[in-house]
């Protein structure tokens, strides 16, 4: 004779909701590892493609490329990560993104980059004024100073207008640690300093 041994319903219930916690527990982990691997070795194949250019003077980009624009580097803050073209959900996954209808790299004009605050421009929280800012191009090497930072609404495009000078503007969301969509963002402002300025 067999005995039918029946699951309590509200046991049930937990057990089943316990298991697909887990799963989706196990799936957002998988998911976050393969970002960071995918991030890591898509900024590794761009550096390769970078550090492969031919060595040359400082030449302006005369229209914004489809994809890598350079790598920005702040030395003191740990950052080196690669800029390309656009901010699309996509690129900011992977890489710092060149704001569209900005300057490029030696133009005269206001450069504008875009990073996620949780990722590569996390750091940005600790830069201070006359940190150097250095962005590396095919085209040649480019050097900033910053200048000043300051956290405006996302609607504040006058951050990136343009007053004739080479200038570099740094954006990401603020405040760093804002769980969920963050309401404001944090500019670093930089200009650029001759190749024989003293940077010390």
């Amino acid at each position: 004779m067999t005995l039918a041994i029946r699951c309590n319903p509200l046991i049930c219930a937990l057990r089943c909701l316990q298991i697909s916690l887990l799963a989706i527990a196990v799936s957002l982990l998988a998911y976050c590892g393969f970002v960071v691997v995918d991030a890591r070795m898509f900024q590794e194949v761009e550096s390769r493609q970078l550090s492969a250019a031919p060595e040359r003077p400082a030449n302006p980009l005369a229209s914004a490329p489809q994809g890598l624009i350079g790598r920005i580097d702040i030395s003191r803050l740990g950052i080196s990560v690669i800029v390309m073209e656009g901010t699309s959900g996509a690129i900011l996954r992977r890489a710092a993104g060149h704001i569209p209808g900005t300057a490029l790299p030696g133009q005269a004009g206001n450069i504008g980059i875009s990073a996620h605050r949780d990722t590569f421009f996390r750091p940005l929280r600790n830069v201070r004024r006359d940190d150097v800012v250095t962005l590396a191009t095919p085209g040649g090497e480019y050097r900033y100073r910053v200048l000043s930072t300051e956290i405006v609404s996302p609607s504040d495009v006058t951050v990136l207008a343009s007053d004739g000078n080479e200038i570099l503007t740094l954006v990401t969301c603020f405040p760093f640690y804002f769980i969920g969509p963050a309401p404001r963002r944090f500019i670093v402002r930089a200009e650029r300093v001759g190749l024989n300025a003293d940077m010390e």
